[in-house]
């Protein structure tokens, strides 16, 4: 009973295909209903010709497009987008033949998108029920399949955890082989273990296995030759889930270059189409921003100038994108004083910060010169501050991950601003707290996301007790 559904697959993907074609056929009379007021036998003869004729090519090509594999453990809605695309590719052939036969000028176009509308609003309703039904029997035990897991570190612990959590996926893991090391992570489970790759054949063939989940780490290139060779006549499905999560790189994003899967480690969200957008959305903002605090500005180098001798703009290096130096601006909020090759952070009650210094730096005023920075290019409006050289110096052979924050443009505002880490940093604790909230937004970056710090920036400022 438990593998009643995995070993009729190839009936069940028949009843399927039959199902689709009986499916799209209704919709196309439906269609003709809706459009014509009347049967399609009435309407133009293309329109039947092409009815059954999308009809068979869908029967015959929608396998081809992947609609009828294993969608356990993979989400819906991408089913969803594929099965409105092989529809569309469908009719799209269709209409193409009525070309050919120089009869397209005799194709209604409204009926053709009712029935798509139609077509594809029933293939997703039954799908749906289906899938709804196949989780229910998941759930409770049924039509699971016996998976066996090799390797047993982050990336299997895991990949076993969410079986276990989604039983409606319907995946049992039977057996595992893994370092001795690794074993008691096991927790006591039930779960055979397999001491030796070259038992992994036989356990597969004596306990009918139906998967084998390969989660050994990128290193561990011997063993995987090893598999590769054990498991040249098993007949199951295999797949390989490299453990990279314990590289913690900023992306694990799969492309194809020259011809090869490769996957890119530390490409930030924001690039590329993102890129273009956030570009824009910066350069935009940065504009209107400055043409609206012109006043403002004007007041501050006013105050600043009365304040001290020197200039209104405090200009310092910085690292920009991939480490590109750059001048940030910010409105001077000390008097003028050497640093001797040296950058002494602002502590409090600092005697170098001016009285209306203090108040630029507690009300973070003194940053708004940055807008310009924005405008050249140099920073975006949102993301990691951008830190004193000697302390990139510093903190990248104190924190693992700590230069992947220049992997994007120094912000304005930050993630980490708005989360109270800001100002002073004068433990290598509070710098790796504002690291962690750099990259978190640049690994979960959004233009939504931009916006929501921005607003929050705006109407109720930097969070923190330790800027001063």
């Amino acid at each position: 009973m438990r593998d009643l559904i995995i070993n009729n697959s190839s009936k069940l993907e028949l009843t399927l295909r039959l199902l689709d074609v009986a499916a799209l056929e209704l919709a196309g009379v439906i269609a003709g209903l809706i459009h014509f007021n009347s049967s399609l036998t009435e309407a133009a003869p293309i329109h039947t010709v092409m009815l059954h004729l999308c009809s068979v090519l869908a029967f015959f090509l929608f396998p081809q497009l992947g609609l009828y594999g294993s969608w356990r453990g993979r989400a819906l809605p991408d089913m969803f987008i594929r099965l409105a695309g092989s529809l569309a590719l469908v009719l799209l052939v269709g209409l193409f033949f009525s070309f050919l036969i120089h009869h397209v000028g005799h194709v209604s176009r409204l009926w053709l998108f009712y029935w798509y509308a139609v077509g594809i609003a029933m293939l997703l309703l039954y799908r749906s029920a289906a899938y709804t039904m196949l989780r229910g029997m998941r759930a409770k035990g049924l039509n699971s399949k016996r998976v066996l897991l090799v390797g047993y570190g982050s990336t299997g612990q895991e990949l076993h955890h969410r079986s276990l959590q989604l039983d409606w996926a319907g995946y049992d893991v039977k057996a595992v082989h893994a370092d001795t090391s690794d074993l008691p992570k096991l927790g006591g489970q039930t779960i055979d273990v397999i001491p030796d790759l070259a038992g992994i054949p036989d356990y597969v063939v004596a306990h009918r296995i139906h998967e084998i989940w390969i989660t050994l780490p990128l290193m561990a290139s011997p063993q995987l030759q090893e598999l590769k060779f054990l498991l040249r006549n098993t007949l199951v499905d295999i797949r390989w889930v490299p453990d990279i999560m314990g590289l913690q790189m900023l992306s694990n994003k799969m492309t194809n270059f020259l011809g090869f899967p490769v996957v890119d480690l530390n490409q930030p969200i924001s690039s590329g189409i993102n890129g273009i957008v956030k570009e824009i959305f910066d350069r935009a903002f940065a504009a209107v921003a400055l043409i609206l605090l012109a006043p403002l500005f004007a007041v501050l180098a006013i105050l600043i100038k009365r304040s001290s001798p020197g200039p209104v703009l405090f200009k310092q290096p910085r690292m920009g994108l991939n480490g590109k130096p750059f001048n940030c601006y910010k409105f001077r909020s000390m008097i003028v004083h050497q640093e001797h090759g040296t950058v002494t952070q602002a502590t409090k009650g600092d005697s170098r910060i001016t009285p209306i210094g203090a108040f630029l730096r507690r009300t973070s005023l003194d940053e708004l010169p940055q807008f310009l920075n924005v405008l050249l290019g140099d920073m975006s409006v949102v993301g990691p501050r951008p830190h004193a050289m000697q302390h990139n110096e510093m903190y990248k052979d104190l924190l693992e991950m700590y230069m992947l924050r220049h992997r994007v443009k120094p912000g304005i505002t930050g993630w980490a601003q708005i989360n109270g880490h800001r100002g002073e940093t004068d433990t290598v604790d509070k710098m790796a707290k504002r690291v962690q909230f750099d990259l978190d937004h640049i690994q979960n970056w959004s233009l939504w996301m931009d916006i929501r710090i921005i607003v929050w920036t705006a109407f109720r400022g930097w969070t923190g007790t330790n800027a001063y």
